[in-house]
């Protein structure tokens, strides 16, 4: 429905305010006309049949001789109403055999006689006007919206080319920048939109215009809507709310129409901040010439979009947000300066920014002394906000199981591995030798990583299956580095490989239960050779396989390979000597601590689950404490291995810049 509203009024500093939202009361209108049918439909002829009783018609015959009944009606479908000599008024059925001789009576005693046709009654005669009249009204209707709006035509009639926008008049957000933990960079840049709608002169004074648009990007449940409403909520401003996908529909024009009628509703109500999450879904690179493929709509809507933002005049106060995940599928044109004029990265969080995060959602819950928040956020290493949102509603959850209001440190390791690993399966029984394989398989893990100078910590492994998985060992970073050195890189591989090795060096066979690890162990070698450079055979050559920068290597790779057949030969040929070397020096590792593994295979079988110093102490080795002595490490640790006969699958660790995937999880 097109609202023709008024020009907004102005405000005493000349800045245009929005216009007072209609009252609630006009809701509340549709019972009027409900109200005043039932009042005609029932109480209009009761009105009528004042003090009306029925009698028989032996009471009739003898009311008439007795002079008692002043006027008769006879209907042809047998009914006679009347009045009697006291005013009141009768009903009665005359029975088709009364005949002259009743005719005869009433004229002798005086009655004065009526006859009528019957008549319908007086619901049935409003039904049938309703019917009769509901097609001129609903033609009625369309005419005069039609008429009202023709540039709109009959989409504008029916609502299809409106925007679906959700306007926040009333409740404006009331988030604010205090409700976002973390993150001081990004709200610093966008803190400048909030003083710009808040102060527009200071900027006119100084021939300064703050950015007509901010794109957010960054993986999944970083906080960018979030964000976006504190935007609002700081500025006090009506905040448009628009996915991009709502833009676009079946209709031919419809998505240009939409944003049209967005930043119409916008600079009614400027200033305003409009907000287009997951704005790839209209702002992906157009079609180029002689393009097989291309949608004219999508393009249409994108068109329009450019065309918004590039026309509106900085100083009406309105200010575009977008977030997105795949910034790399963005048109060129909706990335210059003038569109978009700045780009905020929403990263992971850091080990601090966890930590506040994970305040934040903690606010309303109990928490016993045993709860160290700090160690919780050290042991969730590539966790988004909406992750850990999630890990305290299930510690939670696990707290109300057991009948309690009080939250304590083993409820958070709890919840921590059902969203890494999953359910406990408690229905899933190994047999003693598959268990006992799983011990193997693990403890391997687990001594590799404590005699490599390089590898990440050991914090637990277990032999609980969970999920796919039927053991896990997890690794927890002392630090939060942004480089991975190469002698990381090769520790990793000889870790990846450790439960293969293992098996090797106690049943003189491998397993199912490595496929896992070999298939992550490949990966990251491939990436060593092709994208890192780390070969000597290929050289300083890299050729990145593509894909998604935030969804985990989403996309699609390179659909050809930009290298002869010769030079993948070699890349295999050098991929299969480094998994080789990395197994045969975790084999080599374990046949020297032998006893070693023997003993950490007795204790995991033994208590199921062994906690990472139980590990250091039985190798001899001192627990890393600190990040000393790491000059490259990983900004993201490899928070679990784990191991199934069914090619188990964990959590993969989101990495972030500047080596995206590279220890997947």
């Amino acid at each position: 429905m097109t609202k023709q509203a008024m020009p907004p009024p102005v405000s005493d500093n000349g800045a245009s305010v929005a216009p007072p939202p209609p009252p609630a009361w006009r809701h509340y209108l549709w019972i009027i006309p409900f109200v005043m049918f039932f009042v005609l439909f029932f109480i209009l002829p009761a009105t009528q049949s004042k003090g009306q009783v029925t009698i028989t018609y032996s009471q009739l015959l003898s009311d008439v001789s007795a002079h008692k009944v002043k006027t008769v009606t006879i209907e042809t479908s047998g009914t006679a109403t009347g009045t009697l000599s006291d005013g009141n008024s009768y009903t009665t059925a005359i029975p088709p055999q009364a005949g002259q001789t009743f005719l005869d009576q009433l004229q002798k005693s005086g009655v004065q006689i009526t006859a009528q046709a019957s008549g319908t009654s007086f619901g049935t005669e409003v039904l049938s006007w309703l019917i009769l009249l509901l097609p001129f009204i609903f033609i009625g209707y369309l005419w005069w919206r039609l008429s009202k709006g023709a540039a709109g035509g009959l989409q504008g009639a029916l609502g299809v080319g409106r925007s679906k926008a959700k306007v926040f008049d009333e409740e404006r957000p009331k988030t604010t920048f205090a409700d976002v933990a973390g993150y001081e960079g990004a709200k610093f840049e966008i803190r400048e939109v909030v003083d710009f709608l808040q102060h527009p002169e200071r900027y006119a004074r100084a021939g300064a215009m703050a950015p007509r648009g901010i794109l957010m990007v960054g993986p999944p449940g970083t906080g960018k809507t979030l964000l976006a409403r504190a935007v609002a909520g700081e500025a006090d401003v009506p905040f448009f709310s628009v996915t991009g996908s709502s833009f676009v529909e079946m209709f031919v024009g419809v998505g240009a129409a939409r944003v049209r009628d967005l930043f119409e509703e916008a600079r009614k109500r400027a200033p305003a901040i409009v907000f287009v999450d997951e704005i790839d879904a209209i702002g992906q690179r157009r079609a180029g010439t002689g393009a097989v493929v291309s949608n004219d709509e999508r393009e249409q809507t994108l068109n329009q979009l450019l065309a918004e933002m590039d026309g509106f005049d900085p100083a009406t106060g309105i200010v575009v947000l977008a977030a997105t995940n795949r910034p790399e599928v963005l048109d060129p044109a909706l990335l210059r300066p003038g569109r978009f004029d700045r780009q905020v990265t929403i990263p992971l969080p850091t080990l601090f920014e966890r930590l506040a995060i994970l305040g934040v959602h903690c606010r309303g819950k109990q928490l016993d002394h045993s709860v160290n928040l700090e160690v919780v956020a050290r042991g969730t290493p590539g966790f988004s906000g909406a992750d850990l949102a999630n890990l305290a509603n299930e510690a939670a959850i696990v707290a109300v199981r057991a009948d309690r209001e009080v939250l304590d440190a083993a409820d958070f390791a709890e919840a921590r591995d059902r969203i890494i690993l999953g359910r406990r399966e408690t229905s899933n029984v190994l047999l003693p030798e598959e268990k006992n394989a799983v011990a193997v398989h693990e403890a391997g893990h687990a001594l590799v990583a404590a005699y490599s100078e390089k590898a990440d910590p050991i914090a637990k492994l277990t032999i609980l299956p969970a999920g796919p998985t039927l053991g896990a060992t997890e690794q927890l970073p002392l630090v939060e580095r942004h480089l991975f050195g190469e002698d990381y890189l090769y520790d990793t591989l000889a870790v990846f490989l450790g439960g293969r090795a293992s098996e090797l060096v106690v049943f003189g066979q491998g397993s199912t239960g490595a496929a896992n690890d070999l298939a992550k162990a490949t990966d990251l070698a491939s990436k060593m050779v092709r994208e890192f450079g780390l070969s000597a055979v290929i050289g300083p050559v890299g050729y990145p396989s593509g894909g998604s920068v935030f969804l985990d290597g989403g996309g699609g790779a390179l659909s050809s390979r930009p290298f002869a057949e010769q030079t993948q030969a070699a890349v295999d040929a050098e991929v299969s000597r480094f998994l080789s070397e990395a197994e045969q020096r975790a084999v080599e590792v374990l046949k020297k601590h032998r006893d070693v593994l023997d003993q950490l295979v007795e204790l995991l079988l033994a208590n199921e689950t062994v906690e990472g110093s139980e590990v250091y102490a039985l190798a001899g080795r001192p627990e890393p404490v600190g990040g000393e002595g790491m000059t490259m490490a990983p900004e993201h640790a490899v928070p679990i291995e784990g191991d199934s006969v069914a090619n188990g699958s964990e959590k993969a660790v989101e990495e972030a810049h500047p080596l995206p995937d590279v220890l997947p999880g």
